[in-house]
């Protein structure tokens, strides 16, 4: 149940930060995914190191509070995932 979780969390989160950033990105429903439970991982260890003030991997949990943290952990891989993807003009 809980791989269900993550992808349910997963999905929740990266389809939320993708309509909040704006201009397009590209993937499928896997990307969308992926993106999500990357950014659950992300803003899990970002939310632990401010509030504890040691750097750990951590993730959200599938709760409102939890999805809130995962959508601003994705957005924050969207924009990474766009400078490391940025080409030169």
């Amino acid at each position: 149940m809980n791989i269900i979780a993550w992808l349910l969390l997963g999905l929740l989160a990266g389809a939320i930060a993708k309509a909040i950033y704006p201009g397009h990105q590209g993937g499928g429903i896997l990307a969308t995914i992926v993106l999500g439970v990357i950014g659950a991982f992300v803003g899990g260890s970002l939310y632990t190191l401010l509030t504890t003030g040691t750097l750990q991997l951590a993730a959200t949990g599938l709760s409102i509070p939890g999805l809130i943290i995962a959508v601003v952990g994705a957005i924050i891989a969207i924009f990474l995932w766009g400078l490391m993807t940025r080409r030169a003009v």
